[in-house]
């Protein structure tokens, strides 16, 4: 059951920002969770791992529950049933990120792991993310610090895809009056596969991102493919929606260069004791850029 009630204090303004970005990029940061005995780099945990620091260029999808409208998207659409204050994005499941999406670098309880390759099959997640955009045009620096929520293709099917279905629908609204009978989190996904172009879903049928080139190739992987079918198994079996949930969000702004200011918004929703002034489930305050 949805949950979460108003939007967002910080949502309107971030979502004009972001969609107003040409590509809409940002850098995500993650914790990788690595051998001790293996580097000799990182923070040791005491438990035989170091934690190092990942980062990489990701492309923001739009805010889940409210996929942007592309015109050469075949794939059914879901109603305009659900809004919710969580942005998105899209990745391979194959990707040496992955482990990291899941709380401690370890599997969440019903996920699957591929031993040897890291590959985590199954909906799930957990890990903390940061996002960080720089909307150029206005001049503002956002970092969205949450946690990674990952939909597979298990999502409506294994215990790990309906406890990442609670995660998010705690984190929805549902709009007055709307019926969600016709709304699942499977439609959402293959319309987050649909909104690709042939070229990108193709990429999906690369062969493993991050092996030797020399290695041998299953069959059907290839560079420069162009994907059609909305429901290609092999494209689909690698393609993972990501949605970071928020608990902090910071905002800078640099528009004026005798003025800069910066809020930081703090979800409170969780907490047992509500800071005064909380708006929509968050804390704002306003700090020195």
């Amino acid at each position: 059951m949805a949950t979460s009630r108003e939007p967002a204090p910080w949502r309107d303004l971030f979502v004009e920002h972001v969609e107003n970005m040409r590509p809409p990029e940002f850098v995500l940061s993650t914790i990788r969770r690595i051998p001790a005995a293996s580097t000799g780099f990182g923070i040791n945990d005491g438990n035989g791992f170091c934690l190092t620091p990942r980062s990489r260029t990701c492309v923001y999808r739009g805010m889940w529950a409210s996929i942007p409208v592309n015109p050469k998207n075949d794939a059914e659409l879901n109603p305009d049933v659900y809004e919710a204050d969580m942005l998105t994005f899209t990745t391979d499941v194959r990707m040496d990120k992955m482990p990291e999406l899941w709380e401690d670098g370890a599997v969440a309880a019903g996920a699957e792991s591929i031993e040897g390759n890291g590959a985590w099959t199954g909906s799930g997640g957990g890990g903390p993310v940061e996002a960080v955009f720089w909307a150029k045009e206005p001049m503002v620096q956002w970092r969205i610090r949450g946690k990674a929520i990952v939909v597979g293709p298990d999502i409506e099917e294994s215990d790990a895809g309906r406890a990442a279905q609670k995660a998010l629908m705690c984190r929805m609204r549902k709009r007055e009056g709307a019926s969600d009978d016709h709304w699942s989190f499977a439609k959402e996904v293959t319309a987050h596969f649909g909104n690709l172009s042939p070229g990108m879903r193709g990429s999906f049928r690369n062969p493993p991102p991050g092996t030797p080139v020399d290695s041998p190739v299953d069959d059907g992987l290839g560079l420069g493919q162009k994907v059609t079918d909305l429901q290609d198994n092999i494209a689909r079996e690698n393609f993972r929606v990501v949605v970071i949930a928020p608990y902090e969000v910071d905002r800078t702004d640099l528009s004026n260069p005798e003025r800069g200011r910066r809020w930081i918004y703090r979800r409170t929703v969780d907490q047992k004791t509500k800071p005064e002034g909380a708006e929509g489930g968050w804390e704002k305050v306003e700090l020195w850029p």
